[in-house]
């Protein structure tokens, strides 16, 4: 039996782990570099062990007897988001709608409330409607196959009315191309895909930006989100 704890430096809401980070950490425990999709059953407690349980091909994560997340091998690979230039994506910054109200500000991954080196620190702007785009310079500490997922994570979310339907990941299919390093400059860039009564479908993808990388993907991934009241995770 294995355990992992997720440590508050790594919340999305105040009281449950950041969705895209949690995914990472589950599907690195499945063999092979191909797309893995993990579905979050419940929001992921932070700050106490919970069990890791190997069944049937999948990767389970429970606390106690109740499965948070599950995941398994996906059948497709995500396909990427259209790249977006460096100076659009910078340009997007100026205009991320979190900077004027965040249902979730501690957000590891797009919170405004989050210092540098404490937190991936996107901030993932419109480019058009049901677009965005933002820089990414990893961190020393960031550089981690479960920092990639969470870099995957947030810049979807931000391309639907995150502000008027606050959301929370559900599920995501993610591929790892290859790990971040530090301090190269990456570009994320979200797309809107579906959106229902208290569903969207979104996709992201990071992209390289630097001499003959230029354009190369690094990983890509496709979210379905669920509408809450952010107060339930106060």
């Amino acid at each position: 039996m294995t355990s992992v704890v997720i440590d508050p430096v790594h919340r999305g809401p105040t009281s449950s782990g950041n969705g895209g980070w949690t995914a990472g950490v589950l599907a690195a425990y499945l063999p092979g570099d191909g797309p893995v999709t993990v579905t979050l059953r419940r929001p992921p407690p932070l700050a106490r062990p919970l069990e890791v349980r190997a069944v049937d091909e999948r990767a389970l994560l429970l606390d106690d007897s109740e499965v948070v997340a599950e995941a398994a091998t996906a059948e497709a690979v995500p396909e990427p988001v259209s790249p977006v230039a460096v100076a659009e994506a910078q340009a997007a910054e100026a205009d991320y709608a979190g900077l004027a109200a965040h249902p979730f500000p501690e957000c590891f991954v797009c919170g405004t409330e989050r210092a540098e080196g404490d937190g991936l620190r996107l901030r993932p702007g419109p480019v058009e409607p049901g677009r965005t785009a933002c820089t990414w310079v990893p961190h020393p500490a960031h550089v981690e196959p479960p920092h990639l997922w969470a870099a995957l994570d947030c810049p979807g979310g931000w391309t639907n009315d995150l502000q008027g339907r606050p959301m929370v990941l559900g599920r995501i299919t993610a591929v790892a191309r290859r790990q971040p390093r530090p301090g190269e400059r990456l570009v994320v860039v979200g797309a809107l895909l579906d959106a229902t009564a208290r569903k969207s479908v979104t996709a992201t993808t990071v992209y390289d930006t630097v001499g003959p990388r230029i354009g190369s993907e690094i990983g890509s991934a496709v979210h379905t989100w669920i509408q809450v009241d952010p107060r339930a995770f106060a």
